[in-house]
Order: structure tokens, then sequence, then C-alpha cells
């Protein structure tokens, strides 16, 4: 057995993903300058400053803090990300657009406080379950603090509303339980659960209902509910094989929605092609094995679980949004980890992944 310093193939991947990413959302932003030069220039350097260049530093920096420091704080990380939080409720603070609440505005700089959140549950699940070890099999000290911990970060999430976050989170979440050894039935029993919990949601929530219904009759509603779809599909199919090349969408102009946002990866078909979609998918698919090989051999049981919870939370998001655009699963407004534009999301998942890059310095392996 012996120690090895930072996983570098985990390391790789993770450079080539935030490098392919910056080249995607660049040519994707290519739309909003044609139209809105002022907002080009603010979301470019948002991305380009608070998302990659300060997000490469927390990277660095959290990979160099020994990570067992977060177990001690878990309770408060996690209360001050829920603090935080609930902040977009506070008027003249809380930035509201597109009939959501979670963004605060502090007048130069604006961020969404949930991204915090995902992180926060994570350590704060994380080091529960290791605390109470062979009680995660039990309702008392396993799924009912789990369940209370899902109620609390869903109904500020709901509220918002932001949905997405909360469907990521709550997937994040339930793989922590069962690593940890918490019990399958309680699993089934909260699909239950969520599948009531999703039909109230399309009762109470029109947007909900329209985007179940888009899924299932995509081409009814070609010009409503189910132009972006169409017209993503329209992108990726257009890009053929080799794609149109970098900065030769069409479709990012004036026709598919959010082309930096959750329709980024429809804009990366269209321009590279079936194999650089292809390619993208399977950057995320090592990511996804090199951070799960780091989970599994490292001894800790915290490390191990927040470690498994961060690359599933990432992993996930980015395979829910290119099944989104792709027509499998229904549109989300999930937006694609290292390439969507958003300078709080790239900036907490660098950190996040700089937490990794440390838990695997403790790794024990027998053969590289």
């Amino acid at each position: 057995m012996r120690k090895i310093k930072v996983d570098i193939p985990f390391l790789i991947s993770i450079c080539v993903l935030v490098i392919a990413g910056y080249i995607i959302f660049t040519s994707a932003s290519f739309g909003l300058l044609s139209k809105q030069p002022i907002k080009y220039a603010n979301v470019s350097f948002n991305q380009t400053f608070y998302g990659l260049f300060l997000g490469v530093i927390a990277c660095i920096v959290a990979s160099k803090i020994n990570y067992k420091i977060y177990r001690k704080y878990s309770l408060f990380i996690f209360l001050f990300s829920i603090v935080a939080t609930l902040l977009v409720f506070v008027p003249g603070l809380g930035l509201a657009h597109g009939g959501a609440s979670r963004w605060i505005d502090l007048g130069f700089i604006s961020f969404q406080p949930s991204e915090f959140l995902k992180i926060g549950f994570i350590i704060f699940l994380s080091a529960w379950m290791a605390r109470v070890k062979d009680k995660t099999k039990t309702f008392k000290y396993g799924f009912l603090p789990f369940a209370i911990m899902i109620v609390v970060v869903g109904a500020i999430l709901l509220k918002q509303p932001d949905t997405d976050t909360f469907v990521i989170m709550a997937i994040s979440g339930f793989s922590i339980f069962l690593i940890s050894g918490g019990g399958w039935k309680y699993l089934f029993i909260s699909g239950l659960v969520a599948v009531m919990a999703v039909g109230s949601l399309a009762l109470m929530r029109p947007y909900v209902m329209s985007r179940i219904n888009t899924f299932v009759n995509p081409g009814d509603n070609a010009l409503g509910s189910g132009y972006q779809i169409q017209q993503s599909l329209i992108a990726i199919g257009s890009g053929g094989l080799m794609g149109r090349g970098f900065g030769q969408s069409i479709q990012k102009f004036n026709v598919l929605p959010e082309p930096i946002g959750d329709s980024i990866f429809a804009v990366a078909s269209e321009e590279f092609g079936f194999l650089g979609g292809a390619g993208l998918i399977l950057l995320y698919i090592f990511f996804a094995f090199r951070g799960l090989k780091i989970s599994i051999n490292t001894q800790d049981t915290f490390g191990r679980l927040m470690v498994s919870g961060i690359v599933i939370m990432i992993v996930s998001q980015a395979f829910v949004n290119i099944a989104a655009m792709v027509g499998v699963l229904p549109l989300s407004g999930i937006t694609l980890p290292f390439v969507s534009h958003g300078g709080t999301a790239l900036f907490m998942t660098l950190f996040a992944v700089g937490i990794v890059l440390n838990v695997s310095k403790g790794q024990k392996l027998i053969k590289q």
C-alpha cells in the first residue's frame, strides 16, 4: 500500500473539461454579442473572471486544504448556506428574474446562493452519515435526519422556485445515503413520495405540467412550449458528424433559447458535430470514473461520501442537461457544468473538484 499525491488522471479530466467548456461558451456567446454587446461584455467578464479565474484559484486552494476540516465545521457550513439562500427573499437584496427569486444582488455583483447550498448540503450529510456509521440503516439515525435535510432544502428551493437544483441535490443526497449503508426500503418509499410530489407540483405549477406535456408530445406546440426542444434537435441534427466549425452555429443567433445556458450542448453539437458531442459526453464519463475511483480508494468514510456526493452531483447535472437537449428527459433548465454561463456555478464547481483533489491525496492504492 502506498499513498499518492493528487490524482493526475482526475486533474487532467478537470483541465480538459474547463478548457473545452470555455471554448464552447465563448463560441455560444457570440449570439449574445450580435444582439446585446454591453450584456455580452458583462456576461463574458463574469464567466472569465469570477467563474474561471477565481474558480481556478479556489480549486488550487481547496486542493491544498485538508478536507477533514469541513467535517469539523459541517453544521456551520450547512447553516451558512441555508441562511445565504434564504436571503434571496429579502426585498432589495434578492434579485428576481423570469418569475424566480434565485439571486442575490450586491450591486457590484450578483450570485446564486443555491450553488453554495449544494456543497453545504453534501458536506453536512456526509459528515452526519460518517458520524452515525452503522446506524445509517436505522430510521432514527439514518433516514429521518436525511429526510429532514431534504425537506429543509426542498422547502427553500421550491419556494424560489428552483425545482431543477432540488432534483440534482436529491439525486446526490440519495446516493450518499445509499453508499453510507442506508436501507433500500427507504429509497423505495422515497421514490413513491417523489412521484406523488411531482404529480402535486404538476397540478400546482403550470410550468411543470407544461414540461411534462412537451416531453410526451414534443411536436404538439412547436412554436410554444415545444419550441426549445425542437430548435435544440434541429441544431444537434444540423451538426452532422463533424459539425459546422467553431463559431459557425446558426441556431444560436436569435433562434435557440438560452444558447449560453441550458441549450449550450445543442450549440456545441451543431459546431463540433456528433464527434464533438460524443467526446464531451465521454469526458464526463471519464470524470465520473476517476472521481468514483477516488471515492472507492479513500479509507476515510467522510471523505469517501463527500467525494461520491460531489462527483455524482456534477455528473448527474451534466447528463440531465444533455438528456433534456436530445429529448430523452423533460426540459429542466439545468445548466451544463464547466460549460454553461454562470460565474457562481463555475466557481463552486471548481471549488468542489478541488476538495476531491485534496481527498485523492489520501488514497491508498496497491496499483495506480
